[in-house]
């Protein structure tokens, strides 16, 4: 099983629970949900009708509620124990027993992850035993940024999938950048008219001498963040949007030019950017931007409702100062407030939306350049330029998600070899992502348990579509979500070979998934992009 759990106990006598046509899901107040996802997957993957039932009886796979299992459990937690009459499966909420579906159907074999039967003929069983189990983390997530390179939302909802068959229950939805507003606001409708297109793409790394002239873009309506915030609570994932500020902002600025430093440079010159890197088009520190932007929130939060989406990040990271500097708007700004440079007019950003989002009941979160200036009380931290801003955030009271760039970017190449489609960043094998260790040495106690967890970021600049996104990812997600989720022991200790011959089983997974992950032995032919420049990075990634 992947990812490991807690225990697992198969007696030798333990034999096994067959299901057939007349095996019923008995579920329990609270649990019609998880059964109804069962039925859907796995009853579609088998042909066998899964129906509602009485579990007093033989063949059942009976799902039920536990309160008081809370401190055995915790809140994502399960226990499943199987003999010859059923499948019991027990948690203290319904997200542990989802999860501990997710287990059911690892251990029905490979052929429960189609969506149809491949052979009428076949049995399904469960193998005899019981498991207990529960997540090292409580948060266990995948950014995907959707700025750089679309993903169209069936794909989103594959991934929420794939998040869930991982036990992964955070999906960061990076919706804004230079090169893109992915997010329909109806109060401001050239975000995706103008904001969400543009003429064209710069192919591989921005060094890259190669163009794609077509235009380009694609956004999600309202309607489409409600499906894909609904698939995500049914599947127990919650969804952080992103929506960048004040730096990452020249899509915005595209679109409604009064946003930008106007007393610096001609902003209604600018288009939405089409190249990567860095870009020195920054929001103005105005009430005109406060204003703009609490209105977008104001949609956001209507969209990503709290139950589901408690986190809003709000970017910050990466945010060039120059304009600022040169803008005599800016410098008052920083008078009137009596801030001292710079950094702090970030932070004063920070903590004007931080206050903004906790009057209405959410927390704010952004990139560890958000500490520079000071961080206001209750805001979150990830951790991303390595563990320092993580470590400085949860020894100051903040809660931390590690995702240090030089260990879970998953953008970052997997492999020296010359065939590695558009390599970026240093050499991440699936074995440094599963002796990735989220939480550092020598935190004080406090700060450890301000470490909500920890997430794996895809960044898409040279991903233009769902394959090569899946090539990256994939199988690396798959050592990552152990990371997350199991309770594995020290890093130069953890069993490798064992997870590779798990991996064996999980291929088949992951084949019958229809994801296009990158083999052991490399890249196949098409996964290949021979001629396309990336930014390969020599060398052990600095631990910083």
């Amino acid at each position: 099983m992947i990812p490991a759990p807690l225990s697992v106990d198969t007696p030798a006598d333990a034999g096994s629970f067959a299901l057939d046509q007349n095996t019923v899901i008995d579920a329990a107040p609270g649990t019609e949900g998880v059964a109804r996802l069962l039925r859907a997957t796995v009853g579609a993957a088998t042909g066998l009708p899964l129906a509602p039932g009485s579990g007093d009886g033989r063949g059942a796979i009976r799902l039920r509620l536990d309160p008081a299992a809370a401190d055995e459990l915790g809140p994502e937690g399960y226990r499943l124990d199987v003999d010859a009459d059923g499948a019991t499966l027990v948690g203290v909420t319904a997200a542990g027993v989802f999860r501990g579906t997710q287990t059911v159907r690892q251990l029905l074999g490979p052929e429960a992850y189609r969506r149809a039967p491949v052979d009428q003929d076949r049995t399904w069983s469960i193998p005899g035993g019981s498991v207990s189990d529960r997540p090292r983390f409580a948060w266990r997530g995948l950014m995907i940024d959707v700025a750089r390179h679309f993903l169209p939302k069936e794909d989103v909802l594959r991934y929420l999938d794939l998040l869930a068959a991982h036990k992964l229950n955070v999906f960061h939805f990076h919706l804004t950048d230079d090169q893109g507003w992915r997010i329909e606001i109806k109060r401001h409708p050239r975000l995706t008219e103008v904001g969400a297109w543009r003429s064209r793409t710069k192919y591989g790394h921005r060094a890259s001498e190669l163009w794609d002239e077509t235009p380009y873009g694609g956004f999600y309506t309202q309607d489409d963040i409600r499906e894909i915030v609904a698939y995500a609570a049914e599947r127990h994932i919650s969804v952080v949007p992103e929506i960048d500020i004040p730096g990452h902002s020249q899509a915005a600025i595209a679109a409604y030019p009064e946003l930008g430093n106007t007393d610096v440079i001609d902003t209604t010159a600018l288009s939405v950017w089409d190249t990567w890197g860095i870009n020195a088009n920054v929001l103005a520190p105005t009430d005109n931007t406060l204003r703009f932007f609490e209105g977008v929130l104001e949609e956001v939060l209507e969209l990503f409702p709290a139950a589901t989406s408690p986190f809003i990040h709000i970017g910050g990271d990466e945010c060039r100062k120059e304009q600022w500097k040169d803008s005599p708007t800016a410098q008052a700004r920083i008078d009137e407030h009596g801030l001292a440079n710079e950094d702090e007019l970030q932070s004063w950003f920070i903590r004007h939306f931080n206050t903004w989002l906790a009057e209405r009941g959410r927390r704010l979160i952004g990139w560890d350049e958000i500490l520079e200036g000071g961080l206001p009380a209750g805001a979150a931290v990830s951790s991303w330029r390595g563990y320092g801003g993580g470590i400085a955030a949860a020894e100051a009271g903040h809660d931390v998600v590690m995702c240090p760039e030089q260990q879970v970017y998953l953008d970052h190449r997997q492999h020296d070899g010359p065939d590695e489609p558009m390599p970026i960043g240093f050499v991440r094998t699936l074995e440094d992502v599963y002796r990735f260790e989220p939480v550092p040495p020598n935190l004080s106690p406090d700060a450890v348990h301000h470490i909500m967890g920890t997430q794996a970021n895809v960044w898409s600049e040279v991903m233009q579509n769902r394959a090569r996104m899946d090539y990256q990812v994939f199988p690396r997600l798959a050592a990552f979500a152990e990371v997350a989720w199991s309770a594995l022991p020290a890093s130069a200790d953890r069993d490798f070979a064992g997870f590779e011959r798990r991996m064996t089983e999980h291929y088949a997974r992951l084949d019958a998934l229809g994801v296009e992950y990158r083999r052991p032995s490399g890249p196949l032919p098409w996964q290949k992009r021979p001629g396309v420049a990336g930014r390969p990075l020599e060398g052990p990634p600095p631990n910083v």
